[in-house]
């Protein structure tokens, strides 16, 4: 061998050196605390990203809740300005009909009851075209079907000339708001002879 070949293996074997046990159990030991500390981690990550899954939902869920709050505080405040006048039209209904009664029982062939009747009649369409203004209709179902969500039946007559449950006289008018029925018809009702 050659000088320069024996300096080369002697070089070689100088640079691999056995680690003793303890070094070996020590970088053992490194590693496997290398991986307790990434599982330790991509547990946690897990749990995080569940965690914020959950928020997210939570957040989802409180923000639908709150506009679902305004959209019914919504149709609260439409229904109220919708209908806040419903009170005030069942104190004025009676006005009506004191007019349509007064109308009823005046002898208008009296020409001295013409200015009088005149005056009545036009106190009663103004009232009634203010109403219509405010989306108030009048139930007046003379001739019609009998309908117990619209009319109130006062009494039941036997008659054969109209089919059965058909109104044959209407005592009171009925009144609605925007399709609502504040006061049914008070109604007379046929029956079967």
């Amino acid at each position: 061998m050659t000088e320069e070949a024996a300096a080369t293996e002697e070089e070689a074997s100088a640079e691999v050196e056995e680690p003793t046990e303890e070094e070996q159990h020590q970088a053992e030991e490194a590693l496997h605390a290398e991986d307790e500390s990434s599982d330790a981690l991509h547990e946690e990550i897990v749990k995080l990203q569940e965690q914020l899954s959950i928020q997210k939902d939570l957040a989802m869920r409180a923000q639908a809740e709150a506009q679902n709050a305004r959209h019914r505080a919504q149709q609260d405040v439409e229904k109220a300005h919708k209908f806040g006048v419903e009170k005030l039209l069942q104190d004025l209904l009676p006005v009506v009909d004191n007019l349509e009664r007064a109308l009823s029982t005046i002898d208008t062939d009296d020409e001295a009851n013409k200015a009088i009747v005149e005056g009545i009649e036009l106190t009663h369409k103004s009232f009634v075209d203010t109403l219509a203004k405010y989306s108030v209709e009048a139930v007046d179902p003379a001739g019609e079907p009998f309908d117990p969500e619209l009319h109130q039946a006062m009494t039941q007559v036997p008659n054969g000339d109209v089919e059965p449950n058909t109104v044959l006289e209407v005592f009171q008018k009925g009144y609605r708001l925007h399709g609502r029925l504040v006061r049914p018809a008070m109604v007379v009702v046929s029956k079967a002879p």
